[in-house]
């Protein structure tokens, strides 16, 4: 059972418009200390609290992100919840990764789409890739955010409930008007098993792996990689990297840095600036 500090912090993630997401992951984590100590949450010291994060480090082995998520929901809830002020509890820096993501060419991404027969499922994969969605971005879309006449998509409180507007390919609109016609969407563009409801992200990420089965790609990992491919091939086509970040709706072009990984292909057509000029390295 919840205790009434439990229900009281539920009310307060409410009122600060903590994302619905967000907001179980914070009162899962209470809860779950309060199982692990079998004691109250709100009675339970800055010792008890570190306990149980390291507990999840060193026996459970989650991962640096999901101990995060812990860390953040149990400082949400004795820092400002209850104001405890003296409240010290922490996990390790995120370990440093130097490993690129294995991004998908351009071909690849074209056999991905093609894939799928059912054109609900190539719709949702191309305004993914063709906008640089998040999963959880695309799944919420509703037809009034394809805004055709500017050639643009509404994306309305994406992560850090900030709202933002990005590219609308033609291509992209074509396959959705495709979409449409056979579908009839409701009030979700990417409705789940009736209307009145939108598709899991779940159901988009199968949707994902069974095209890039069948077409027999090995490389990249989940859908997220779509937007990774959306970033780089904008940038080996020439666009700016302040345009990508507004795109992608990062709020410095330091994160939009991680998202850009030039191609192979893109670093073996530059020119060193030696060849440009007219040295010709006689002794």
């Amino acid at each position: 059972m919840k205790s009434h500090y439990q229900h009281s912090f539920a009310d307060y993630l409410q009122i600060q418009r903590v994302s619905p997401k967000t907001s179980e992951a914070y009162l899962r984590a209470v809860a779950g200390l309060s199982a692990f100590h079998k004691q109250p949450s709100a009675k339970l010291n800055n010792d008890q609290i570190q306990d149980y994060l390291l507990y999840f480090i060193q026996e459970k082995q989650l991962s640096w992100s999901s101990c995060n998520v812990l860390l953040c929901g149990l400082k949400k809830y004795y820092q400002e919840f209850l104001g405890r002020k003296e409240s010290e509890f922490s996990i390790p820096p995120r370990p440093r990764s130097n490993k690129i993501p294995l991004l998908l060419s351009q071909k690849e991404v074209g056999d991905l789409l093609q894939a799928h027969t059912n054109v609900k499922h190539r719709a949702l994969l191309a305004t993914v890739y063709s906008s640089g969605l998040r999963v959880s971005e695309v799944v919420s879309l509703k037809p009034c955010h394809i805004e055709s006449d500017r050639m643009m998509i509404r994306v309305e409180q994406g992560k850090g409930r900030k709202d933002r507007y990005t590219v609308l390919s033609k291509n992209c609109l074509e396959l959705l008007r495709d979409y449409w016609r056979a579908y009839h969407p409701g009030e979700w563009l990417f409705f789940g098993q009736n209307k009145k409801k939108p598709m899991s992200i779940s159901s988009a990420q199968r949707i994902y792996y069974q095209a890039k089965e069948k077409a027999k790609i090995t490389r990249g990992r989940g859908i997220h990689t779509l937007r990774h491919c959306f970033a780089s091939h904008l940038l080996d086509a020439g666009t700016e990297i302040y345009v990508i970040k507004e795109w992608l709706g990062h709020t410095s072009v330091e994160t939009t840095s991680q998202y850009i990984h030039l191609s192979s292909n893109y670093l073996s057509k530059i020119t060193s600036p030696l060849d440009m000029l007219a040295y010709r390295g006689e002794a």
